[in-house]
C-alpha cells in the first residue's frame, strides 16, 4: 500500500471508477461496493485522513507499544499522541517508532497516531530532547486535522538560542556568573511535571 500522503494513481484510480457503474449495470453489486470502497480508502490515504472506521484501542496500543526493545513505559497524551519513554539513547530513535507502528497496525489504522519518545536515562538536555513521527509520515508531517505536539520543556528553538549564546561568550567570571543567573531563571520558569 502506497505511503499516506502521496499523489493517486490516475490509472488505478481511472480504472475504479469505471468499474463502479460497469459492475452495477452487470448486477454485480458486490463488485462495485469494493471498487468504490477502494477508491474512497485512495483518496482518504492521498488526503492523509484517518480511518475514523478503524480507531486504534487505546489499552492494547499501549499493551503492544511496551512490549518493543527499550521502551519502559508507554502513556496516551491525547487522542493521537503516544508518548513512550525509552531506556537509553539507543532506543530514542526512527527505528524504535516504525517498531511500535509495526506493532500498532493490526490494531486500525495508525494514521491516526504520532508516537514520541523521551529517554528516561537522560542525562543532558540533548539528550531529553523528544522525537517524534506520524506512524505513516515523514519526520515533521501531520495527517489531516492532526495538530502537532510540542512534548519537551524547553521549545528546542530556545534550547538552541541558549547553545548559540553559550558557544559565543567567552569563558570569563562574569559571564559564568551570568551562566547561571540565567540557568536560575530557567530552572524557576519552568513548571513541575
Amino acid at each position: 500500500m502506497p505511503q499516506a500522503g502521496q499523489p493517486l494513481n490516475p490509472l488505478t484510480t481511472a480504472g475504479r471508477l469505471v468499474a463502479v457503474p460497469v459492475a452495477s449495470a452487470l448486477g454485480d453489486e458486490e463488485t462495485a461496493r469494493t471498487q468504490f470502497n477502494a477508491a474512497h480508502a485512495e483518496l482518504m490515504r492521498s488526503m492523509k485522513v484517518a480511518d475514523a472506521r478503524r480507531p486504534i484501542h487505546r489499552e492494547d496500543a499501549r499493551t503492544a507499544a511496551r512490549q518493543a526493545p527499550g521502551v519502559r513505559s508507554v502513556v496516551w497524551v491525547d487522542r493521537h499522541n503516544l508518548l513512550a519513554l525509552v531506556d537509553g539513547g539507543r532506543y530514542r530513535s526512527q527505528h524504535t517508532i516504525d517498531d511500535i507502528c509495526r506493532r500498532l497496525e493490526p490494531l486500525g489504522d495508525t494514521l491516526a497516531v504520532v508516537v514520541h519518545l523521551q529517554d528516561a536515562t537522560a542525562q543532558t538536555g540533548d539528550e531529553l530532547e523528544t522525537i517524534s513521527r506520524n506512524c505513516q509520515l515523514k519526520p515533521g508531517d501531520v495527517a489531516l486535522a492532526q495538530t502537532r505536539r510540542q512534548l519537551d520543556v524547553i521549545d528546542p528553538a530556545i534550547r538552541a538560542r541558549h547553545k548559540a549564546v553559550t558557544a559565543a561568550a567567552p569563558d570569563t567570571e562574569v559571564s559564568r556568573q551570568r551562566a547561571d543567573e540565567a540557568m536560575r531563571v530557567l530552572e524557576a520558569s519552568t513548571p513541575e511535571m
